[in-house]
């Protein structure tokens, strides 16, 4: 299994990125996927699951109604628009399987 995340960065709070994961390894298209992040001493906290047919998506609370996870399983390709950003979403995110399967992150940090 091999996830590469990218797409972070700096941004202002109020301001949008969109992150992309491009998966190799595994049958992408048959699998739910997952977006994590983690704060630096916190643990991993899961931010949101979509289906492999695109049909269900759910979020963590924290970012519902401001993220949106996506897919296009031509490319093997994850993504997370993230939108109205906050100080509190800076993180290091990951895309994956599960807690145990995920790649390298990428990192969001969101400050004036």
């Amino acid at each position: 299994v091999q996830l590469q995340a990218s797409g972070g960065g700096l941004v202002q709070p109020g301001g949008s990125l969109r992150l992309s994961c491009v998966a190799s390894g595994f049958a992408f298209s048959s699998e739910k996927m997952k977006w994590f992040r983690q704060v630096p001493g916190d643990d991993l906290e899961w931010v949101a699951t979509i289906t492999s047919d695109s049909t269900h998506r759910i979020y963590a609370g924290a970012v519902k109604d401001r993220f949106t996870i996506s897919r296009d399983n031509t490319k093997n390709a994850l993504y997370l628009q993230m939108d109205e950003l906050k100080r509190e979403d800076t993180a290091m995110y990951y895309c994956g399987l599960n807690p145990d399967e995920k790649g390298q992150g990428t990192q969001v940090t969101v400050s004036s």
